[in-house]
């Protein structure tokens, strides 16, 4: 928990309190043993001790209708005593922690053994140096100070090691930073209403203080403990807490505890702050959790007096109260008696949830890793068994005691060769760039109002093939406005002038509008001049309040008139009722209720209405019908969203039971029905095209009425008139797609979800029904990746099921953003494109910089390995095999993974999750680069030197000095990847390489760096890279030979993929390797394929590939931050879950270019 221990904690706040103990009337100790009671408990306990809840308050020396005041100095004084809302995070690893992590790769610990190994040797001088019979394969003579330079190679390998762990903490470093950025600019944006000096404000949450009056309302995610004091109708989903899934009802005479982590499900009304921060429920186990490593190891080091002092003041916590342990408890069991076996499991959840491309790299790499160790193995063993051979078999040599160390410096060169072989074929470059492109995908996409909270959603992005919108907000503008009206038996098509109408008529709506809405809803006056009001608050009940301020109306007084404390009973809205209502006492002592709500609901309750000249009349059924027709469906159709405005009168005595619902809510009289316009917004129809043209169906998911539905999908351009689609309602779609007993049945949901375009009227559940049903469904080849949009508490569960959730980031409540992967801070549709195109680019960086690096890795590994085989000394040195592993993994990953995004990506339909990460194209331009570059280094090998006109390089001695011939070859070779680094910026087969390569400033600078450093290692490298200073035609012909490559590029390009067919793609995710959810669960490890290698104990290797996992490490800070919080909602794994029937697999033979070119 940072630097502060729990203890330090406590005993800090001790103190503070002996001092401060006059100045409140109740301590911290005795805020928290309150905290920890639940329901009647705690009433007795506030009754007893304090009289009631504003006995409570007067202690803590606030307002419960004012508030705190708000001085700086009260506030300082409440943080300094009671302590502050915020849980410290726990501390980032180190700079040198990262160092220590990038050492532990096995490539490279076998390298630096190796470089030790050789450096000692080469200081070691045997007696037998001048023995000419040992050294027989030297052939050539060396001279004195080239022996002496024997530690150079040795020295500039542990160099090269030490550059490229520097570069992979560095690069660890900065990425930790970015997140620990991101998070905090996540936990600044959460702001929460409180009640300070009289007035409503937004204040940062960590800004909360013990004695706050907050108020609470539907959607809020609670950021502390407090004592609920007034207010209606109030139900909190504790399940974050407790594990119980009923909401629970709170009262201020039956349950008044409110904590910290639980969700408003429903109601509204404010609550008294009483523990923030470390101390609140949710903090206490946050300290239970995070605080038991670090004391663990504390406890180690500061001995055994400190350990005293942690073990009584936890007691301390423990022993508070009998009821305390008896509420922790609830805790552990109401999961399943495994509470600590849970948490255990949840710490390790988020390592199983491999996005779809990781787990395909992952195979990748294997394969790779798999090759290079078999390859630099055989080299390692020809080698040596040459060597052998040659000396002892045909020179017919003895083995001299006093030859031994000679020989030694022989097989640790071989080794060298072997491991240097082995480092440029694992392609640790991989993860690498899969980091970067997401880092740097997930910086630009804030950019572009999308504020990413779970990395591998970027990429899941990329392959969605489905996006169901909510309509409200999303696709429209929220900023509703009356237009239509029917007031007193007319239908008025704009506002009408308020003196046509009954003045008792026109008093009525104001005061039904007025009190029957939330008064945190309201409207303020423009920040600019000219600008349009404020809506603060529900936006449908902004629009009412607009339509008052347009019949020159005002809302205020009569708010001011009967405040919030007065109203006698509210029924708040939720989606079964659909509707909302308010009752207040009149003068006279009896009773009147205001309700409102969708209009075909609240219509059926009501049996009279008021007429034109403001007296009430029967309103029967069949007049219903007939305003149904004549007014409802005609707004609707103009998709326009209408409400009815109602009330009832109810005589004092008897008082009517208010609890039973349905006697209340009949026998309505109508007031009149609205029709209130949310416009389209400007930017949404193209951004819909664009997703069509991509590949991408969307669907619109919304409560509204059918008609209104209708309309505004036609406007968006989702249904075209005369298109074969389905708009149906919620009730039609339960029909349709239940069986008798009234379970879902996927295959009922087939029949319909294709064909889908707007589902209305429906209900939370349904939404989430509707997404798994397109999720598990198993009628296309490709199982469909679905992204949901949503914004309402009541989007949760679709959210979550979602393959990515998108939250509303202005209009949206805590309990959505908590579920959403994605955050969209301008509420807009059309940034769902920008995330689809950020998507799709990741994913073709991958493959651009996986076309590239397997280029190198295959020349470099045949290289290497003929070199070694025919002439006993590979070609391309140790060190220089490093420099190019350097350039092609870090350098070239940075390169190819920053490419921006274009338009032209939302022209092909998405990939689907079994498409192999390597296509035919990609693999025809793998092998043919391939075969370009092999042919040359092997001309120069062989004939090099008389096309020169230079002295040999093969078969020099050991120390021998660098030859121009090796300079040639390395040169060249380097040359050739710097030109096929560009070759690499298209996948497709495109033709024009350079297309858009200014727009990436970093791949300019990168291609250019190399070239310079190049230049100074031939020039000046000397010794440590073996490289001997060339002439400039020399080097003209380097450059020469790699501006082949493009040549080349273009030869290949020309070549039609469909008669390649033996060609075979690589790295497709496969049915088995997708484990399936139970496996999982049980098993706490994770299973990835590379560890299940590893247990069958077959390769060393792996440990370096656990540097994905670590290089994913920073998805793991994202997810354990604080703003993760409590829930990590299991169901996450079941995500990449997909399918699992074999027989839907395809084998697609075709390349997608071809049905790309066909499409556009």
């Amino acid at each position: 928990m940072g630097d502060m221990t729990n203890s330090d904690f406590y005993t800090k706040n001790q103190r503070n309190e002996a001092n401060h103990a006059g100045e409140f009337g109740c301590s911290l100790e005795e805020l928290r043993s309150l905290m920890e009671l639940r329901g009647t408990e705690a009433v007795v306990k506030i009754k007893e001790t304090y009289g009631d809840t504003e006995g409570l308050c007067r202690h803590l020396q606030t307002s419960p209708t004012e508030g705190l005041p708000g001085t700086a100095a009260d506030l300082e004084k409440r943080k300094l005593i009671f302590g502050q809302n915020f849980i410290p995070p726990k501390k980032p690893k180190t700079f040198l922690q990262l160092v220590w992590e990038a050492l532990q790769d096995v490539t490279l610990i076998i390298l630096e053994i190796a470089a030790i190994i050789s450096l000692g040797l080469s200081f070691y001088q045997p007696p037998g140096e001048g023995n000419e019979g040992c050294a027989t394969v030297s052939g050539g003579t060396e001279d004195e100070g080239e022996a002496e330079a024997g530690w150079i190679e040795g020295a500039a390998i542990l160099l090269s090691v030490i550059c490229v762990v520097l570069v992979t903490a560095f690069n660890d470093w900065s990425k930790e930073k970015q997140f620990r950025g991101l998070q905090s600019r996540i936990e600044q944006e959460q702001k929460f209403t409180v009640v300070r000096g009289a007035q409503v404000i937004q204040i940062p949450v960590a800004e909360i203080v013990v004695g706050d009056i907050a108020q609470v309302k539907y959607g809020d995610l609670l950021p502390a403990d407090g004592i609920f004091i007034q207010g209606n109708d109030l139900k909190i989903d504790e399940s974050s807490l407790t594990g119980e899934s009923d909401q629970v009802r709170k009262s201020v005479d039956k349950d008044p505890m409110l904590l910290s982590g639980t969700h408003v499900m429903e109601g509204s009304g404010r609550m008294l702050v009483t523990a923030v921060g470390v101390n609140s429920q949710t903090g206490i186990i946050f300290t239970l959790l995070g605080a038991g490593g670090e004391e663990e190891e504390k406890k180690d080091k500061k001995g055994k007096m400190q350990d005293g002092n942690m073990e009584n003041s936890q007691n301390k916590a423990k022993q508070q109260d009998g009821a305390a342990a008896m509420e922790m408890q609830p805790l552990k069991s109401a999961e399943g008696g495994e509470g600590d076996e849970k948490e255990k499991k949840k710490a390790n959840m988020h390592k199983k949830e491999k996005s779809v491309l990781q787990g395909k790299l992952t195979k990748l790499a294997v394969q790779i890793g798999k090759a290079g160790l078999v390859m630099s193995a055989i080299t390692v063993i020809i080698l040596v068994l040459y060597f052998a051979v040659d000396t002892f078999v045909v020179n017919k040599k003895q083995w001299l005691p006093e030859c031994t160390p000679v020989y030694v410096q022989y097989f640790v060169k071989f080794f060298i060769i072997g491991v240097t072989v082995l480092v440029v074929a694992v392609p640790e470059g991989l993860p690498l760039a899969v980091t970067i492109s997401l880092a740097y995908s997930v910086k630009k996409m804030m950019k572009d109002n999308n504020l990413v909270r779970h990395l591998d959603a970027c990429e899941t992005m990329g392959n969605a093939t489905a996006i169901c919108s909510d309509k409200t907000g999303t696709l429209t503008t929220n900023r509703m406005t009356v237009v239509q009206a029917y007031i007193g038996d007319a239908h008025y098509k704009e506002i009408p002038d308020p003196d046509s109408l009954p003045s008792k008529t026109l008093d009525l709506l104001v005061n039904a509008i007025a009190i029957n809405s939330a008064y945190t809803t309201k409207i303020l006056p423009p920040e600019k001049e000219g600008g349009l009001p404020r809506q603060v608050g529900n936006k449908t009940e902004c629009g009412l309040l607009g339509f008052v301020l347009q019949l020159k109306q005002d809302y205020q007084p009569v708010r001011n008139l009967i405040p919030e404390e007065k109203l006698y009973k509210v029924y708040t809205f939720n989606s079964v009722r659909k509707s909302m209502s308010t009752v207040v006492k009149m003068p006279d002592g009896s009773f009147r209720m205001y309700s409102k709500g969708a209009s075909e609901i609240v219509l059926k309750k009501c049996s009279r209405i008021i007429n034109a000249a403001g007296e009430i009349r029967v309103f029967r059924p069949r007049d219903r019908d007939e305003m149904v027709k004549k007014v409802i469906e005609p707004m609707a159709c103009d998709g326009l969203r209408t409400i009815c405005i109602a009330y009832r009168d109810f005589s004092s005595n008897p008082e009517p039971d208010w609890d039973s619902e349905n006697d209340i809510l009949t026998d309505l009289t109508c007031i009149c029905v609205v029709g209130i316009e949310d416009p389209v917004r400007p930017e949404v129809p193209e951004a819909i095209r664009k997703c069509q043209r991509a590949g991408i169906t969307v669907r619109m998911v919304t409560g509204d009425n059918i008609n209104t539905a209708r309309a505004i999908a036609i406007k968006c351009g989702i249904l075209h008139p005369g298109d074969d689609f389905l708009c149906i309602e919620g009730k039609e779609f339960n029909r349709r797609i239940r069986n008798e007993k009234g379970e879902v049945e996927q295959e009922r949901i087939d029949k319909i979800w294709p064909k889908l375009r707007v589902l209305a009227r429906s209900s939370p559940t349904d939404k989430h029904t509707l997404v798994k049903g397109i999720i598990d469904s198993t009628q296309v080849e490709q199982r469909q990746v679905v992204a949901v949009t949503g914004d309402g508490t009541n989007d949760g569960p679709a959210l979550k099921k979602a393959d990515v959730g998108f939250a509303m980031g202005i209009a949206g409540t805590d309990v959505a953003k908590e579920a959403s992967d994605i955050i969209l801070t301008d509420d807009n549709f059309s940034s769902i494109v920008k995330a689809v195109m950020w998507g799709r680019n990741v994913y073709d960086s991958i493959s651009k910089f996986l076309q590239f690096q397997l280029t190198v890795n295959v020349v470099a590994v045949i290289v290497a390995f003929t070199g070694a085989c025919i002439t006993q000394d590979s070609p391309l040195k140790a060190v220089q095999m490093l420099w190019v592993n350097l350039i092609m993994d870090t350098f070239a990953s940075l390169a190819l993974a920053t490419e921006p995004p274009t338009e032209s990506l939302l022209l092909r339909r998405p990939y689907g999750r079994n498409k192999p990460l390597i296509s035919r194209t990609m693999m025809k331009n793998i092998l043919g680069h391939a075969v370009y570059q092999l042919t040359l280094i092997f001309t120069l090998l062989f004939i090099g030197e008389k096309m020169f006109k230079i002295d040999s390089g093969r078969n020099a001695p050991l120390h021998s000095p660098p030859s121009e011939h090796y300079t040639i070859i390395f040169n060249t070779f380097v040359m050739m990847q710097l030109f096929n680094e560009i070759n690499a910026r298209k996948i497709h087969g495109e033709r024009n390489v350079f297309d858009g390569i200014f727009r990436n400033p970093i791949f300019c600078t990168i291609v250019l760096g190399t070239f310079a450093v190049q230049i100074v290692i031939v020039q000046f490298g000397g010794k440590p890279f073996s490289c001997s200073p060339l002439q400039l035609d020399q080097w003209m012909w380097c450059v020469f030979i790699g501006l082949g490559e493009l040549v080349w590029g273009q030869v290949i390009a020309t070549i039609p993929t469909s008669r390649l067919k033996f060609l075979k793609e690589a790295g497709r995710l496969t049915e088995k390797e997708e484990v399936p959810e139970e496996d999982l669960n049980e098993d706490v490890e994770e299973i990835d394929h590379a560890e299940r290698e590893l247990r069958r104990g077959q390769i060393l290797w792996f440990r370096g590939l656990n540097r994905i996992q670590t290089q994913i490490r920073v998805v793991k800070a994202f997810r354990s931050s604080l703003y993760e919080g409590l829930e990590k909602p299991e169901s996450r794994t079941s995500i990449h879950n997909f399918m699992t029937h074999p027989e839907f697999r395809i084998e697609d033979s075709q390349p997608h270019i071809h049905s790309l070119m066909t499409q556009t």
